[in-house]
């Protein structure tokens, strides 16, 4: 199972990926809710996130919420990493349980990564951690506006 293959998925799970996407149910039993939609037994649903999961096919699978909303911080971050360095330097930020959505691009700065934290005094705080971990200054670009844009990627 691979994203970047998604021949490699089986029907099952290119619909687990592609419903699931859209919202999961509120309910004693969300998994079981879920599952007859899928057609599938609520242990198999989960046996196949877990496999999703494990094989790297999915990164996450959890809600998304607003920090911003429960009082928290929110800030998207920037590196310009040494190419020989990335993996490295990608360990360290990764390792942050506050950053999420690490991913490289090409640009001057080449690694880009979301800070939530619990307090908005925190995203300093992280930032600057992140800047003595790896030597680097980071890029802060706090949201000014924000957009829904309703991304998905239907497999």
């Amino acid at each position: 199972m691979n994203l970047n293959n998604p021949q490699a998925l089986d029907q099952h799970d290119k619909d687990i990926i592609n419903a699931l996407q859209g919202g999961f149910p509120v309910c004693e039993r969300p998994y079981l809710e879920a599952a007859k939609k899928l057609g599938l037994s609520e242990d198999d649903l989960i046996k196949r996130i877990e496999a999703l999961l494990n094989s790297g096919a999915l990164s996450r699978f959890g809600p998304l919420i607003n920090a911003e909303r429960m009082g928290g911080g929110l800030t998207l971050a920037a590196l310009a990493v040494n190419e020989d360095d990335f993996d490295r330097v990608a360990e360290l930020v990764n390792a942050h349980p506050q950053v999420a959505h690490n991913y490289e691009r090409e640009h001057e700065y080449n690694m880009w990564f979301v800070i939530a934290t619990e307090t908005p005094e925190q995203v300093e705080q992280i930032i600057k951690k992140i800047e003595l971990e790896t030597g680097l200054q980071v890029l802060n670009v706090p949201k000014l506006e924000e957009f829904f844009i309703g991304l998905r990627f239907d497999l």
